[in-house]
């Protein structure tokens, strides 16, 4: 039982990887849920290790939600481009791989253009958008990233 229990825990951290690329899967959370799953076995983490494991957890999933907008106001992007940010994220999945990296910033400039901004401007808000995006992806990767270690090292 230790075995399914320490395959299932690691099984939940690599889907977890996986959803901080993929939008519809909460990645920090998955990966927590999967460390969880190593309490009823002999690698069971520390009370100290499952804190910072839920403290990162915690701030990656709020920044997730934060960091985009921030990086959308720092290029002027309105309420619109954000919007589309998340939609183009979404469209996005389906035309992987290129549909992740370009989802984002499509839907940023198309929706600046729909708030009735000069293509310059849509450019500029989108460009903030996606660096949010990616901002907000790449510090769910890390946190992931992490308790993937752990795991492996705990295997």
């Amino acid at each position: 039982m230790t075995l399914a229990w320490t395959l299932f825990g690691l099984c939940l951290v690599v889907v977890a990887c996986i959803g901080c690329v993929v939008p519809v899967l909460p990645g920090p959370i998955l990966a927590f849920l999967g460390i969880l799953c190593y309490l009823p076995t002999p690698h069971a983490p520390s009370t100290a290790t499952l804190a910072t494991f839920a403290l990162l957890t915690a701030l990656a999933t709020l920044l997730d939600y934060v960091v985009p907008a921030i990086g959308a106001k720092k290029f002027s992007c309105s309420r619109w481009g954000v919007f589309g940010c998340a939609a183009g994220t979404v469209a996005g999945l389906f035309f992987l791989p290129i549909g992740l990296v370009a989802g984002p910033f499509l839907g940023a400039f198309c929706g600046e253009l729909i708030a009735g901004r000069k293509i310059l401007q849509a450019a500029k808000g989108g460009l903030g958008a996606f660096l949010g995006f990616v901002a907000g992806t790449l510090i769910k990767l890390v946190v992931c990233f992490a308790m993937l270690g752990w795991a492996v090292f705990h295997l």
